[in-house]
């Protein structure tokens, strides 16, 4: 004879009285799938601890880890897309646009700033992939111009972080003009002689690794980066054939001469200072 008898099958606990965490709290690594405590991932800088995955993050976070105490100034931080073509597929670009506004706080896929790295002025414009997959419209072609004619200006290095999915479709050419646009600017940029730096973290494929993304006077990356024009999934279904392994990682990209160094997000700020520091000629700091 059982002790104890079920009166009532199932759970009865009303949905108001379960204990659940909050969200955001708990993700999980999407390469060794460990789950990850929020608060561990930002002091560790968005790093698996397990097993070193550099988690995607946006320009807040870049901006942080790069400025000297979090102090930078936004450049033209006003500036959003129009809808030129009246561009509609499941829903009108207007509407996609606000609404990727509201949920992400973002005016479009880069922001830009300038502050200080080490005490050496700095210029970054930084791409944000929870926009719209980072995708390269008018406006990113608009921030990147205007932060390189800044740079030049004022005669400070210019950074660029890039990630991003490729062209915005919903632009069509006027998205794809940015590729000539911000390859001519940076062409002016190296005529003052004023030092670039590309950091392409994941993704960055399409229009941007077409562009600016690999014009840098040293291009670097973040490791297990995935960069290329189209992704490895349209390649092998195009040619039909097997991809090598580690098809392009930032590792893969760096032994076949695209890139000239891969640096950990915790010598990221390193690396760049001492960059700076040997191709300006000036004392180590």
């Amino acid at each position: 004879m059982a002790w104890f008898k079920r009166d009532k099958k199932g759970i009865h606990t009303s949905t108001e009285d379960k204990l659940e965490a909050p969200d955001g709290i708990w993700e999980k690594c999407p390469s060794c799938k460990k789950a990850l405590h929020y608060q561990e991932q930002v002091d560790n800088l968005h790093v698996c601890q397990y097993c070193n995955h550099h988690l995607r993050i946006g320009s807040r976070e870049y901006f942080e880890l790069l400025f000297d105490n979090n102090d930078f100034k936004e450049l033209f931080g006003n500036l959003t897309s129009g809808d030129p073509l009246n561009f509609t597929d499941s829903k009108k670009y207007t509407e996609r646009i606000a609404e990727t506004t509201k949920k992400t706080g973002l005016k479009d896929a880069i922001r830009a700033a300038h502050g200080k790295i080490e005490g050496q002025d700095l210029v970054v414009a930084c791409m944000d992939f929870a926009f719209i997959g980072g995708s390269m419209g008018a406006v990113v072609g608009e921030k990147i111009a205007r932060g390189i004619d800044y740079a030049i200006k004022h005669k400070i290095p210019f950074v660029m972080i890039s990630k991003s999915g490729g062209a915005r479709m919903m632009e069509a050419a006027y998205s794809l003009m940015q590729l000539a646009k911000t390859s001519a600017k940076l062409a002016q940029l190296a005529e003052a002689k004023i030092p670039y730096i590309s950091l392409c973290t994941d993704p960055t494929t399409g229009g941007t690794t077409a562009s600016y993304a690999m014009l840098g006077d040293v291009n670097i990356s973040e490791p297990g980066a995935l960069i290329g024009f189209a992704g490895p999934r349209v390649v092998r279904d195009t040619t039909g054939k097997d991809l090598p392994d580690g098809f392009q990682t930032a590792e893969f990209v760096m032994d076949h001469g695209f890139l000239d160094f891969i640096a950990p997000r915790k010598e990221l700020k390193d690396k760049i200072n001492l960059y700076l520091d040997l191709i300006l000629n000036q004392d180590i700091r």
